[in-house]
């Protein structure tokens, strides 16, 4: 939301991150709702990473007090918002590169999975202090991480598994803007009305969705957001959107040859009706006698 707020509406910075860390609090636990329903969390990770990102996350509120209001500290409070978007991004996808390289399908169970105490706890420790200084990063920086850490579950699972947890990590977070920040109530009420709809309905999809389709989603997001905040203006992300697209379909296409699928189709048919004509039985005539 904090992209949004920024980019599209003119909101400074450090406000728009505080409102939306306050307004969050109310709109993760619809989303953490559906996917507790769905039975796509693992609750000892989550509490694992609640152990260090809800400190860490008071901190980075602080932090980012510290920092400011002028001019060149909002700058720089957007670049690095927009450096950490863009290596969650480029991780992301040296996952997948990854996993397709090593032929890993992420068919683990979310219940299933053998907690790595401290490495989760770190990720936690890092995601919070990114969240309370920039709102960003429980939906993205968070999740790339988790990749990495737990490479069999699928994406759907890890997103169920981080909105558990930036329930705490925002709450903590949330009350560090209250305290340093400066909060924007009318802002934050919009975000709330119109957004808890939209997080009930994306829950519901994700929690759903193949994990083929919702990893490159999140990953299309989070790289355009980044370019956008490390300052390319809009015509040259949108040159840089549109070929990016263009680029994965071509990769897409090369790799799966969809085609392929017809033509097997075509090739089993008239094979079909070989066998047939040769044995002297038509469909027609095997139809009948039976």
């Amino acid at each position: 939301m904090t992209p949004m707020l920024i980019l599209l509406f003119g909101v400074n910075p450090s406000t728009a991150i505080s409102s939306d860390l306050v307004a969050a609090v109310v709109m993760r636990p619809f989303g953490a709702a559906v996917h507790l329903h769905k039975g796509t969390v693992n609750l000892r990770l989550v509490g694992w990473m609640v152990m260090g990102s809800v400190p860490m996350a008071f901190l980075g509120a602080y932090l980012l007090h510290l920092m400011g209001q002028s001019h060149v500290a909002q700058d720089n409070v957007e670049r690095a918002l927009g450096a950490a978007l863009l290596i969650g991004a480029a991780a992301m996808t040296l996952r997948y590169v990854l996993d397709r390289r090593g032929g890993r399908l992420r068919t683990g169970v979310v219940h299933e999975v053998v907690v790595r105490p401290v490495p989760t706890v770190a990720i936690g420790m890092l995601g919070g202090i990114v969240v309370g200084m920039t709102s960003v990063g429980s939906g993205s920086l968070i999740i790339v991480l988790l990749l990495f850490v737990y490479p069999l579950l699928g994406a759907n699972q890890l997103v169920g598994t981080d909105l558990a947890q930036a329930v705490p990590l925002t709450g903590a977070a949330a009350l560090g803007a209250l305290a340093f920040g400066h909060v924007e109530f009318s802002v934050t009420t919009s975000i709330i009305v119109g957004s808890v709809p939209a997080v009930l309905v994306g829950s519901f999809l994700s929690s759903r969705a193949p994990d083929r389709f919702v990893r490159p989603i999140i990953t299309f997001v989070i790289f355009a957001s980044g370019l956008k905040y490390i300052g390319v203006s809009t015509t040259a992300l949108g040159w840089i959107l549109c070929v990016t697209a263009l680029l994965a379909v071509v990769i897409w296409t090369a790799r799966t040859r969809p085609w392929r699928d017809g033509v097997k189709t075509s090739t089993g048919r008239a094979a079909d009706g070989t066998s047939a004509l040769a044995s002297g039985v038509t469909p027609v005539d095997e139809g009948r006698e039976t």
